[in-house]
Formats: C-alpha cells, sequence, structure tokens
C-alpha cells in the first residue's frame, strides 16, 4: 500500500457520527425548503444513490441547495451535542500524525462545528481546514489542501462516506479512501471504485 503524507478527511459520516441526526432533521429541512419528504425506508435506499440522484428523486429544487447548506450548518452547530466523533476517531489521527502525516479536513460544515465536535486537541492537529464548501465545490479544496500542505499530489489521499468524495479525490488527481460506516452503502461506494477501502477506523491508523 502507497504511503501517504497527507491524509485529508470529510467530517459528516466520515468522523463524524451525524447520520442519525441528519435523518431525524431531514424531513423539516424538506418542509422548510419544498422538496419531497422521505420515509425511513426510502432513506435506506437513497444510501445506494449518488447525490445527483438523491436530488432529483426528492425533487430538490436546485436553486435552493446553497441555502439548504448554509441551513444544515446552521443546524449542526445548534444541535452539537448530538453529534459526536465516531469511536477511535483520536486514536486513528493522533496516529497518524505520531507517524509523521499531516491532516486536513475539507467538508461542507462548517469550520466552527469541526472544530468543536473534535475538541481543541484534535482540531489543533489540523493542518487546513477548508469548509463550507459546496455539494460539487470539493475538488477545489482538495486541491488547495494539497498545495497548501505541501504535498506531492501521489501522496495525498481525500477519505469520504460518499460517493461524490470518490469522484472529487479523482478530479483533484489523488487517491481516495471510502469508509463502509458512514451515510453511503458500501455496494454503491465500491462501484465508484474509490482506491482504498475502510471498514473500520483503526485501519485508516495504517495508512
Amino acid at each position: 500500500m502507497t504511503s501517504y503524507d497527507l491524509a485529508i478527511f470529510d467530517f459528516d459520516g466520515t468522523l463524524a457520527d451525524s447520520a442519525p441526526w441528519f435523518i431525524d432533521i431531514l424531513n423539516d429541512i424538506a418542509d422548510r425548503f419544498g422538496f419531497r419528504q422521505a420515509s425511513r425506508e426510502e432513506i435506506e435506499l437513497l444510501r445506494s444513490c449518488n447525490i445527483r440522484e438523491i436530488i432529483r428523486r426528492l425533487e430538490v429544487p436546485a436553486w435552493t441547495l446553497p441555502y439548504i447548506a448554509r441551513h444544515m450548518r446552521q443546524r449542526a452547530a445548534a444541535d452539537a451535542d448530538r453529534i459526536g466523533l465516531f469511536p477511535g476517531t483520536w486514536q486513528a489521527l493522533i496516529a497518524l500524525k505520531e507517524k509523521g502525516v499531516d491532516l486536513a479536513i475539507v467538508s461542507s460544515n462548517a469550520e466552527a462545528n469541526i472544530r468543536g465536535t473534535l475538541g481543541r486537541e484534535l482540531a489543533g492537529l489540523v493542518a487546513f481546514y477548508g469548509c463550507g464548501s459546496s455539494l460539487f465545490g470539493k475538488a477545489a479544496k482538495i486541491r488547495q489542501a494539497v498545495k497548501q500542505c505541501g504535498a506531492a499530489r501521489a501522496r495525498a489521499i481525500y477519505i469520504g462516506d460518499e460517493m461524490r468524495d470518490v469522484e472529487a479525490a479523482r478530479a483533484a488527481g489523488i487517491a481516495s479512501g471510502a469508509v463502509t460506516w458512514g451515510y453511503a452503502a458500501p455496494a454503491a461506494l465500491a462501484q465508484a471504485g474509490p482506491t482504498l477501502t475502510f471498514r473500520q477506523m483503526s485501519e485508516i491508523a495504517c495508512l
């Protein structure tokens, strides 16, 4: 396995266990922004869809996407006590840092929310925050992370839990890692063709 100098992480669904919170508020968001509500059964089916298909199936008006993203960041801040890190996150990030791997985060969530969930010690280990990205704007911030951290693209990896994370890493010209404990169904992630697949948090420490 390639040894990496820079590990860039998505946040929600990758480091933070925010799926239960997101599912709980999804239909409230639908009412507020005028798209179709989804049953728990349909939400499970949507885990096998990419983000464009989810938007189409839920009939989300395209013009509302920036407003939805901003509202979600605000809700995440208000509900911070409901969102925690996945077990083993602290140990995995510390292990990478001790091996000399630089850490970065590229996420659509707000930096203040992410720092609050990580806590002061872990947040201080992160060399670059590319936060508040649009649904399809992660590739540019991944490239910015690679440049600012001074890493070679061949020795950088972006790790996330959705098909769009794999696509963003590919568009940025770096390796991709897919975690199976987040939003997307593992089979759907496999079809996206990530460079590496992680089935438990401890495997990330072995980068």
